[in-house]
């Protein structure tokens, strides 16, 4: 599937070794791994069909928890099941049209993640700040427009990295140091050069998620604002409330995506196997948290999911 440079011959394939330095023992992780993929599907369609079935919970803030739901699905189905298939069943071989479709839909749909956290922000924002406008901004088009929104921004702005990645000269090596088909691990093993991949992964992640969390965290400033001048404490607690699952959920998406790109760029001072590792559990923990969080501190999704089991 490969061969040396002077030939011309081009790769075909690349080899998923996933953890370098873990060939004999990496297969254990799976015993992590399998049950929360597990979580993850069955929590999401629960939820999904929970907001389906409910005409209760037909409304904006839970029609943006279902796209937020359909991403997390999408993100797991990606990325967990071939790095299983490489632990059971040593299958590392990935076609090169494959690899850079796994790498599109990772580098793609994880930032429309970050632009849902945005939305969901904005949602709860013009429900605390301004109540009594919150039926009129807040529609159902309003969705529509978002979810529009969500997509062309995010695929216009991440379309390039993979392109850029796929356009390369592969004509050396085909084994990839990781689970997933990440863009640098990819491209490094290219005959040119990459420095312009380098350079437009930075600026797109940091100009996506960076934007996205500012404007969530001035949402939430704003809000804090808000409550803080309110003169009774049941409308503080009411009001904090309904954003603390959400809140809860964003620290953990960016805190865990910070730590994993920090630890990236730490080089050789970390083992490479914990990027990796932090990369993997990026595409898995949150979709099995999220439906779990909102499920829990949500009373009206509770009793949907109470009601859905009744019958």
């Amino acid at each position: 599937m490969v061969s040396p440079n002077n030939t011309g011959v081009q790769v075909t394939e690349f080899l998923m070794i996933c953890f370098p330095g873990m060939q004999d023992t990496q297969h254990w992780l799976s015993i992590i791994l399998a049950p929360l993929l597990v979580l993850a599907l069955a929590a999401n369609f629960v939820l999904l069909f929970t907001i389906h079935q409910e005409a209760s919970l037909h409304e904006p803030m839970y029609y943006l928890l279902a796209i937020l739901s359909v991403l997390d699905v999408i993100l797991c189905l990606t990325v967990i099941p071939k790095v299983l298939l490489i632990f059971w069943f040593n299958m590392k071989p990935i076609s090169f049209v494959g690899c850079f479709l796994q790498m599109f839909v990772m580098n793609t749909f994880l930032p429309m993640e970050s632009s849902t956290f945005l939305v969901m922000a904005y949602d709860r924002y013009v429900a605390i700040c301004h109540p009594l406008r919150y039926p009129s901004i807040i529609t159902e088009q309003f969705v529509i427009n978002a979810a529009i929104f969500i997509v062309a921004r995010n695929l216009l702005a991440t379309l390039p990295t993979p392109v850029l990645a796929a356009r390369l000269n592969y004509c050396a090596s085909n084994v990839v140091e990781n689970c997933i088909c990440a863009n640098i691990s990819v491209a490094k093993l290219s005959c040119g050069d990459i420095r312009l991949n380098k350079l437009y992964q930075f600026v797109s992640v940091w100009c996506l998620l960076g934007s996205d969390l500012v404007l969530i965290l001035l949402s939430y400033c704003f809000i804090l604002r808000v409550v803080m001048c309110q003169q009774s404490g049941g409308t503080v607690t009411k009001a904090l409330s309904t954003c603390g699952s959400h809140l809860i959920l964003i620290l953990f998406f960016y805190t865990l995506l910070l730590v994993f790109i920090f630890t990236n760029k730490a080089g050789k001072k970390i083992p490479s196997e914990v990027p990796i590792l932090l990369n993997v559990l990026h595409h898995l923990i949150p979709p099995a948290l999220n439906p779990i969080v909102y499920g829990v501190r949500t009373q009206e999704i509770k009793q949907g999911i109470i009601k859905l089991f009744k019958h």
